[in-house]
């Protein structure tokens, strides 16, 4: 027994909806843009994208897949050579659907169904990285590999301190106090060193 289809049923039969569909995309790569009813518009979506796919692979195979579909070699081309080039940088969602209301007569409602041609904006990485840290912690951790960077090794010099001169250290003193707490601290030290 045939697995039924996904969705809703269009046309009359399995045949039917298959050359209904393929009609569709055909339309739609010729057009770039079609008015339909909602529910066609949903069921050709996924194998407009798909077509698309192959045809970005660019392939003798793909360019035979895309042709079992789509019987007019004429946009099969169009998709091959104006479509795929344009899309080439995006990574799916290569069409949009937009509800445009109800149709007069049996108040069905309809669909724009259009290709997304415009070229790809690349978020820069950095923002997406630090909203993530943000969100969860652990995921930022797992995202972002931590490099460990190698600590230098320096010599430990060991230094009798004495009670006569402290070593006082200040961060927002002017360069010439600076040398003259230097020059006192570094004489009685010379002496220990001497004796």
């Amino acid at each position: 027994m045939p697995q039924p289809t996904k969705g809703p049923r269009l046309g009359g039969g399995p045949a039917h909806e298959r050359l209904l569909l393929a009609n569709l995309a055909a339309a739609l790569f010729t057009h770039k843009s079609i008015q339909t009813t909602q529910t066609k518009a949903k069921r050709l979506q996924p194998l407009a994208e798909r077509l698309i796919t192959f045809a970005k692979r660019g392939d003798l195979a793909s360019r035979r897949r895309v042709l079992a579909t789509i019987s007019d070699k004429t946009v099969v081309h169009v998709l091959f050579t104006e479509i795929a080039p344009l899309v080439a940088e995006r990574e799916g969602g290569y069409t949009r659907i937009t509800k445009t209301g109800f149709r007069k007569g049996d108040n069905a409602p309809m669909a724009v169904i259009e290709l997304v041609l415009e070229p790809v904006t690349k978020k820069p990485a950095s923002s997406t990285k630090a909203a993530a840290a943000k969100a969860t912690p652990k995921a930022a951790a797992k995202a972002e590999p931590v490099e460990e960077t190698p600590v230098e090794e320096t010599e430990v010099v060991e230094t009798e301190a004495t009670e006569e001169a402290p070593v006082e250290e200040t961060t927002e003193a002017p360069a010439e106090e600076t040398a003259a707490e230097e020059a006192p601290a570094e004489e009685p030290a010379a002496e220990v060193d001497a004796k």
